[in-house]
């Protein structure tokens, strides 16, 4: 079921998670959220950075994904010294 609760924006443009909301998302001092704003809605979506394995797999995945364009380690070493501008 959803929790709805009602806050407040400090001055400051800081915004108070209710308690009951935090302890149903298990949500803990410094997590980090994505915010997306459109007209009158705002939402909040908790992120959280990939396990070790995720990133294992993301990195096979993305090494997988370049050898099937046809590119290789020159090539990504040539686009991020391009973009460095290093050219």
């Amino acid at each position: 079921m959803t929790n709805i609760s009602t806050t407040k924006m400090s001055s400051k443009g800081q915004v108070v998670i209710p308690e009951a909301i935090r302890k149903k998302l298990k949500l803990k001092s410094g997590a980090q959220f994505v915010v997306m704003g459109d007209k009158d809605v705002v939402i909040l979506k908790s992120i959280s950075p990939p396990s070790i394995d995720e990133f294992d797999d993301l990195i096979a995945e993305a090494r997988r994904q370049a050898r099937k364009a046809g590119m290789n380690r020159s090539d990504i070493v040539s686009a991020v010294a391009k973009v460095r501008g290093k050219k």
